[in-house]
């Protein structure tokens, strides 16, 4: 009976999958009807541009070509499921050495309101990987709180939060910022101020600060909100492993050898083996290290995995957990137990968002958001708040940060500009008020992936893992974080503190 019930909570969650891939199959037959279209602007060789988009009828001929003829192209490149395999793949041998087990053994005499905070803390400052932090961090997380005799739905909810609602700041800068700052640059200077320079660290005062009260505000609102929800301790089987003080000491320093080894290879220097995973074709060295083309930004997952391999590898052997190299193989893919469904829902939700993309209806509201954007007379207060309202309902149709400032910074930041607020402080807002959107939009795929793993953990036949039930969970800690967010802005814009190394609120 208790198989029948998990299957059906399963079903639930792939049958709203259907129900919003139908809602937008059909938003898509009606709006196309009715003509609904925006003009979006773009920046084209240092020259603004307007072109229309229209929504595309999936009902139409091309658009049922498309279901058919790229269904499976669809699922075949849909980039989070091979990475969430490959990282499972490091955490799995972790785990099955005991590595994991020893390196947290001592985490239950750990007050777990300081679990809370560093799994919050951790988040937020994983940005600097990007994406790549979903990958390892909710598997990872979801194992540690199990050590630990907690709920790892608990944990995994928390280091969601953390991520996601962390993503738009961190102690320091990243590629995201980056690749959106040339973007910033370039609606600035044709639009407005010809010598404009985006920096990296303009907006470090402010990253640093918030990233400590974000981590602080988050960690009170969970407590309050959503410890309560789940059991103080949680029963686990426990296998019997054998600790190591050895095998632990010389995992670490097999670990530390990889990293440094990585860290020669992307090292900007004229020595031999130097930097041959970066892009040398790049001008900074942010660039050389993340670009599209960069072997260690490709790379960096399955980078981080052959280390943890060799990790597991090394403690395994000297504890004696690991004695053969069929038992080595099968600590490999120890963590794909009970993730059937984990591609399954993968498979319905690369074509969800694929026909949601191939509509142009993200697009289309995005770019009518915009215009009501741009045709607002505030200033000062009343514009921050309204752009990041806004930004929040974009973000829910059109998850992808680099997308939706492609579409908005050509109008967003020399409106502000001419409100007498500089590009960077705008650039920030952009991405705090996106965090926002993505932890509340049911088309962010890494909010898909963590239903995925909250059923895998889920022994409790009678909590229902669906989205709105997780959202519903989620929705007070968001909330706060929100108006957090709001109030933290608006302070620091009226006290006019520097955001940066030379650069304020305001021009």
């Amino acid at each position: 009976m208790a198989r029948k019930r998990k299957t059906k909570h399963f079903y639930g969650v792939v049958s709203t999958l259907f129900i919003f891939t139908f809602v937008i199959a059909l938003a898509s037959f009606v709006l196309s009807k009715l003509g609904f279209q925006a003009y979006k602007t773009s920046i084209d060789n240092g020259v603004l541009n307007d072109s229309l988009i229209i929504v595309n009828n999936i009902f139409s001929v091309q658009g049922l070509r498309y279901i058919v003829g790229n269904t499976i192209t669809n699922f075949k490149n849909f980039e989070p499921l091979v990475l969430i395999i490959i990282s499972l793949i490091g955490i799995g041998i972790w785990e099955k050495s005991g590595f994991l087990d020893a390196v947290f053994s001592k985490g239950k005499k750990i007050k777990f309101g300081v679990v809370i905070f560093l799994t919050l803390l951790v988040g937020i400052m994983s940005s600097v990987i990007g994406e790549y932090s979903y990958v390892f961090l909710i598997p990872l997380v979801g194992v540690l709180y199990k050590y630990l005799n907690r709920s790892p739905i608990l944990g995994i909810l928390i280091v969601f939060i953390g991520i996601t609602l962390g993503y738009g700041t961190g102690i320091i800068f990243n590629y995201n910022d980056y690749s959106l700052g040339l973007l910033t640059e370039a609606a600035a200077i044709v639009d407005v101020d010809q010598n404009y320079t985006f920096r990296l660290l303009s907006t470090i005062y402010i990253m640093i600060a918030s990233t400590i009260l974000l981590a602080y505000i988050a960690y009170l609102a969970i407590s309050h909100f959503l410890v309560p929800k789940f059991p103080k301790k949680q029963e686990i089987e426990e296998e019997e492993l054998q600790y190591s003080k050895k095998g632990l000491r010389l995992a670490l320093l097999s670990g530390l050898l990889g990293v440094l080894v990585v860290i020669y290879m992307v090292t900007d220097v004229k020595l031999p083996g130097a930097g041959i995973l970066l892009d040398n074709s790049a001008s900074t060295y942010i660039a050389k290290l993340f670009s599209k083309t960069s072997p260690f930004r490709e790379g960096l997952v399955a980078i981080i995995v052959l280390i943890m391999m060799m990790m597991g590898f090394v403690y395994g052997k000297i504890s004696g957990n690991i004695k053969t190299s069929n038992e080595y193989s099968l600590g490999l893919s120890k963590n794909f137990e009970n993730l059937g469904y984990v591609f399954v829902l993968m498979f319905f939700a690369s074509q969800m968002l694929a026909i949601l993309e191939w509509t142009n209806l993200g697009q289309v509201v995005l770019a009518r958001l915009i215009t009501l954007m741009s045709s607002l007379k505030f200033s000062g207060i009343a514009l921050i708040i309204s752009f990041f309202l806004i930004v929040i309902i974009a973000s829910i149709l059109v998850p992808d940060t680099y997308t939706k400032w492609e579409l908005m910074s050509s109008t967003i930041v020399p409106l502000f500009m001419r409100s007498n607020i500089t590009p960077d402080f705008t650039q920030f807002i952009f991405k705090v008020a996106d965090a926002v959107g993505k932890a509340i939009s049911p088309f962010f795929i890494y909010f898909i992936i963590v239903l995925a793993f909250l059923e895998k953990y889920r022994s409790d036949d009678k909590k229902e893992i669906s989205l709105f039930n997780i959202m519903k969970m989620l929705f007070p800690t968001i909330l706060i974080i929100a108006i957090f967010w709001i109030l933290f802005i608006s302070l620091w814009y009226l006290i006019g503190l520097p955001i940066g190394i030379g650069t304020y609120t305001t021009l």
